[in-house]
């Protein structure tokens, strides 16, 4: 039996129709960035994560360079998500005061501050990742927080997310499932819901965490200055309900326009929503059946968020669709990197768009697509790991016993 091909690919022709979007604009409007960074400087622990090149692996694979803004030692948490929870939560406690200036961090954990407010419970949906960014957060802030997980999320990222202080609750469904439960047990008990994907009604909150993913990328730009690069030429990111993917590449079509790099959105193929609706591109975000059963959990979303999809279907250019094994491979990679290449830490979620970029350059069925997206020696990528070791048993399996191998017929260039 023949496996799945290692890429499938749509490309998105609104992409170049759409000189400057204002869903964008909207989204990451002047000083935003500013702002939110101006915040999570006061966080305890806060540092400007790394961002490690890759150059022995990009001459091999004949690219200018690879970048990878690397987001497992962000804080202790080991992913990115600490960045949009944490000031989703602000702006929620901002908005309960009825103050618009900013509030330094010390302040929101005052005791004049818990008094003003009284007991607030924070609720969200997690696959772990953003779970364990809330709990953190509302900790921090002397807030009690309740997580729900799908009954696909492993021990080792339920403990993790308990460790943060939140109370866990296990539903017996997908992503989806737990996200909809998460919204009905606050309804009902007056909690209130930080989550990161969007639905009619509720789309400040998801806006404000997609927001707050744009330290990364502020810090980004300053790394790269350091380079003497301007800019990246283009952009992989990684997809469950695209919120980072919407972050990334409104960021940099906010601060470049028309000029912005091109941008590639890499899903798991169990787990396909944005794919499915450029596919059936109605303008309309889709959802994608199935029990997503993927080893990229973070990613492993069937409903796209529709604030995050409007940033996608009027920027992104192109968007891939790959098998676990892709993932898998992108992990070994970051772990036994070329000479002179840093070592990485990457999960599942984190390392996929490592072997998608690969598996493009190396093989002749992806010609069409590399000369779409003009890959080539001037080309300089950007690649977000956004999660670190999460899953410590799983980890192991892939990157120790080699769980999830390339196929036969996949492995190095024909």
């Amino acid at each position: 039996m023949t496996s799945a091909f290692p890429v499938k690919w749509r490309a998105n022709p609104r992409a170049h129709a759409v000189r400057l979007s204002e869903t964008v604009s909207a989204m990451f409007p002047p000083g935003i960035s500013r702002q939110v960074r101006s915040f999570h400087r006061q966080l305890p622990g806060y540092k400007i994560s790394p961002l490690k090149g890759l150059p022995t692996l990009a001459a091999m694979l004949g690219l200018g360079g690879i970048w990878v803004k690397d987001e497992s030692q962000r804080l202790a948490l080991r992913s990115f998500k600490i960045l949009g929870g944490s000031y989703a939560i602000y702006q929620v406690v901002k908005s309960m005061l009825g103050v618009e200036q900013e509030i330094p961090f010390a302040e929101l954990t005052s005791d004049d501050v818990r008094r003003k407010l009284g007991d607030i419970t924070f609720a969200a949906a997690t696959d772990g990742n953003h779970g364990r960014g809330v709990a953190w957060a509302a900790s921090a802030m002397h807030f009690r927080s309740v997580i729900y997980v799908h009954k696909f999320t492993s021990q080792a990222r339920i403990d993790s997310i308990a460790s943060c202080g939140a109370e866990v609750r296990i539903v017996d469904g997908t992503y989806d499932d737990a996200v909809l439960q998460a919204n009905a047990d606050a309804q009902a008990n007056g909690w209130q819901v930080i989550s990161d994907t969007s639905w009619e009604g509720y789309e400040d909150i998801p806006r404000w965490v997609m927001q707050g993913y744009s330290t990364m990328l502020s810090e980004t730009q300053e790394q790269l200055a350091g380079q003497g690069i301007v800019k990246p030429t283009h952009l992989f990111v990684q997809a469950g309900v695209g919120a980072l993917a919407a972050s990334v590449i409104g960021f940099y079509h906010q601060l470049f326009g028309e000029n912005d790099p091109l941008s590639v959105v890499v899903e798991p193929d169990k787990a396909a929503c944005l794919y499915r609706s450029v596919e059936i591109g109605d303008g309309q975000p889709h959802s994608f059946a199935g029990d997503l059963d993927t080893i990229m959990a973070g990613l492993a979303c069937g409903d796209p968020s529709p604030v995050a999809w409007k940033v996608l279907w009027d920027c992104a250019d192109v968007f891939l669709s790959c098998p676990d094994y892709v993932a898998a491979k992108g992990m070994r990679v970051y772990g036994v990197p070329l000479s002179g290449d840093p070592f990485i830490v990457s999960g599942e979620s984190g390392a996929v768009t490592l072997g998608a970029l690969m598996f493009i350059m190396e093989r002749p069925e992806l010609a069409e697509l590399r000369e779409k997206l003009q890959l080539d020696r001037t080309s300089q990528i950007l690649l977000v790991n956004s999660e670190g070791n999460t899953d410590p048993n799983h980890f192991r399996r892939i990157v120790w016993d080699g769980a999830d191998p390339v196929p036969h017929e996949y492995r190095g260039a024909k």
